[in-house]
């Protein structure tokens, strides 16, 4: 169920969005599993490989996890991809005590914030080239997401950047 539809989102750590998109290398493709907090547009955790498999999304989350410390009251929004269906998966979320949400079917549009953080990495940060190995695209990627944390202001946060709304939310 899509639980996130109509909540007044008020506070960083109440409601992560997690996707999954493409990074080409000259190898194929690697994977890039994240997870970004629906306040504050910040990337709170992410994983890149080279396969699609479970364990990228479950380094994912257990980084954002780590890193947040208090997960009271935290909903995980997602698609219904396999990954995000996956026992594994919301056992640890289960274990956590944190709420699980998900897209109705495939609408995409129910997960517009994370399609869009994808879509900035990609157009803005260049992880839409073809890298040369699986190593230069996780120092893009890491590179990428540590300069739009702390640097990329956004509209929908009065031009401030997610690093600053993230630690500085009242």
């Amino acid at each position: 169920n899509n639980i996130i539809k109509d909540l007044k989102i008020t506070r960083p750590n109440q409601v992560w969005v997690s996707d999954i998109t493409y990074i080409r290398t000259v190898n194929g493709f690697c994977y890039l599993a994240l997870i970004t907090d629906l306040y504050s547009r910040k990337i709170v955790g992410y994983d890149l490989s080279d396969s699609l498999e479970l364990n990228g999304c479950v380094r994912a989350l257990n980084k954002a996890i780590y890193k947040a410390k208090n997960t009271k009251g935290l909903i995980h929004h997602s698609d219904r991809g396999i990954q995000y269906c996956s026992n594994v998966y919301t056992q640890i979320l289960k274990r956590k005590n944190i709420e699980i949400s998900m897209t109705e079917e495939n609408h995409c549009y129910e997960n517009a914030v994370a399609e869009r953080v994808n879509g900035i990495l990609k157009d803005e940060f260049y992880l839409d080239q073809t890298f040369t190995s699986l190593i230069q695209a996780k120092k893009a990627t890491k590179n990428a997401i540590d300069l739009y944390n702390s640097k990329r202001l956004h509209l929908s946060l009065n031009f401030k950047t997610p690093n600053y709304v993230h630690k500085n939310a009242a």
